[in-house]
């Protein structure tokens, strides 16, 4: 993909001296300056030469921020986690099931995040453990992938949790059971939105750190919960394609954005609303960064959770007697990740040979770069 034209990073730039302006908490602050600085020479960086014998080439390049909101850090990291999730699919068909938190809850997620989307995680998995274990629908341990995005298209607060269930699960007795209609059907979906709004209800009641007007429960009962599940996935490619577009996604990329003028930035949307025609919206710089802001989640949060049979404690010790019990499956061929592989020979690999912070690197190394000395450089 080519570089993006315009990148977060420079609206941020423009503006660091009002960005606590725009933050909640620190952790914000230090997550928005870490973005603005990613892979400049405020970070420092490193010199890498080509193992190649026929090729020795240097290459320069400034540190990553290595940040999880980052724009321009995450497709490496996307696809080593694929590529990972890969050896533990099965030959069975998957549903993606979507569990939304009404608006009326946006003000808590605010104020409360850790606990109001940690209860999201728990919930959603009660609901597919409850109508997997009940024999009217399944009568197995089911599993789930959840992957959770707090956004909109423009940006708004918009909390959601992205889950992929196998259809099927493992009986008491460790066989394999597969869900009923031929893999065309998980769980009713309306049971499982009545449920879902009854369980996260009664969390919300039971958690000490909560103080809500006395007639806030009662208007969430009245409101309709959104939980969706598409049909299943076409085969197990299909899986790793979906989970490759939004295990690792941010609330917005730099490919989406179109212009940042005039202390505006203009970038592009999905209007849902109109059957997800494009449209663009402009937002002031101060609007823009108040909103990306929002969906920087607090420190140590995980947001990709797996539970069930594909839980770390049961793929150690079931996973792979599933997969015994079942045809295995089979991929395209890839090739092997770039990331370090020289761009000039494509065939050796970049080993670091020193580093370097901020002031840049020694004199020394620019001889060797064909670079002019830091005193001559602007």
């Amino acid at each position: 993909m080519h570089r993006a034209t315009y990148e977060v990073a420079q609206v941020l730039e423009r503006n660091q001296g009002q960005l606590s302006e725009y933050c909640n908490t620190g952790w914000q602050l230090r997550t928005l300056h870490a973005i603005r600085k990613c892979r400049t020479l405020a970070m420092g960086g490193h010199i890498d030469r080509c193992n190649n014998p026929k090729c020795q080439t240097l290459h320069l390049s400034y540190n990553s921020c290595r940040n999880r909101h980052c724009p321009k850090c995450q497709g490496h990291q996307k696809e080593q986690w694929v590529r990972a999730r890969e050896a533990e699919l099965l030959p069975v068909p998957y549903f993606h099931v979507v569990f939304t938190l009404p608006q009326e809850l946006n003000r808590l997620c605010l104020y409360r995040p850790k606990t109001l989307y940690s209860m999201l995680f728990k919930v959603a998995w009660q609901v597919i453990y409850g109508f997997g274990n009940n024999p009217k629908f399944l009568g197995a341990r089911p599993g789930m992938i959840a992957v959770l995005h707090t956004w909109g298209q423009n940006l708004s607060l918009h909390p959601h949790l992205h889950c992929i269930v196998p259809g099927g699960g493992l009986t008491p007795s460790g066989r394999w059971k597969p869900v009923k209609h031929k893999g065309k059907y998980l769980f009713p979906v309306k049971a499982m939105s009545k449920v879902f709004r009854a369980r996260f209800v009664v969390q919300l009641r039971k958690e000490p750190n909560v103080k809500v007007a006395s007639g806030f429960y009662d208007s969430l009962f009245k409101k309709h919960w959104v939980v969706y599940c598409k049909r299943p996935f076409l085969g197990p490619q299909q899986v790793i394609e979906y989970l490759g577009r939004y295990t690792h996604k941010i609330a917005i990329s730099n490919h989406r954005i179109r212009a940042i003028d005039h202390g505006q930035v203009t970038f592009s949307i999905k209007d849902y609303r109109h059957g997800g025609k494009r449209r663009t919206m402009r937002l002031s710089d101060a609007e823009f960064i108040r909103r990306f802001a929002l969906h920087v989640l607090p420190k140590g949060f995980v947001r990709i959770r797996h539970y069930g049979m594909l839980s770390s404690y049961h793929k150690r010790i079931g996973l792979k007697e599933i997969q015994r019990m079942l045809p295995p499956v089979t991929f395209k061929k890839k090739e092997p990740l770039r990331h370090r592989k020289c761009p000039i020979c494509n065939i050796g690999n970049l080993m670091t040979v020193t580093t370097f912070t901020a002031r840049g690197p020694p004199n020394y190394w620019l001889e060797k770069l064909n670079m002019p000395p830091k005193k001559q450089r602007c």
